[in-house]
């Protein structure tokens, strides 16, 4: 019987990825800008294990954690359909807040662009096309968070 074999890295609140964002289009609270401390856990999986018996490198996901860093780590990140991008892109150009604009935001947004980012991270590192992203949970905090993989 074949088997799936699964690894999991998780980069939890304590390490800091501290972000504010807003999603504009709701009518409750969360249309104003909040923040928070997320969690990552980004989960591998390959048919085969590699020559060391491993799914993936988890030594190697230090340029991952650099750009998980370099994309929610005292960040403000803004849809780049928000009718007041221009008033964040004000902000940014005085030092106020550190922009990254971004296509949604949002749990299920955020989780969507860590997978495709883990995903080309993946294909720069296992050129064998062993090894795959099955799927990406990211928390705000213990309540909230989002699941996102890809379907077969």
């Amino acid at each position: 019987m074949p088997l799936t074999y699964r690894s999991t890295k998780t980069w939890p609140h304590a390490v800091g990825l501290s972000c504010a964002f807003r999603q504009w289009r709701a009518e409750s609270h969360c249309r104003f800008m909040h923040g928070y401390a997320l969690s990552v856990r980004v989960e591998f999986e390959a048919d085969q294990l590699d020559e060391r018996n491993w799914v993936v490198d988890f030594g190697g996901l230090k340029t991952f954690k650099a750009w998980l860093e370099a994309t929610f780590d005292h960040k403000t990140l803004v849809a780049a359909d928000d009718p007041d991008l221009e008033w964040f892109t004000l902000g940014a150009s005085t030092g106020v807040i550190d922009l990254l604009v971004v296509p949604a935001t949002g749990c299920e947004a955020f989780a969507r662009l860590i997978l495709e980012r883990a995903e080309a991270w993946l294909a720069e590192h296992d050129t064998s096309g062993r090894c795959r992203v099955a799927r990406v949970e990211l928390r705000e905090h213990d309540g909230n968070g989002a699941i996102v993989e890809r379907t077969k």
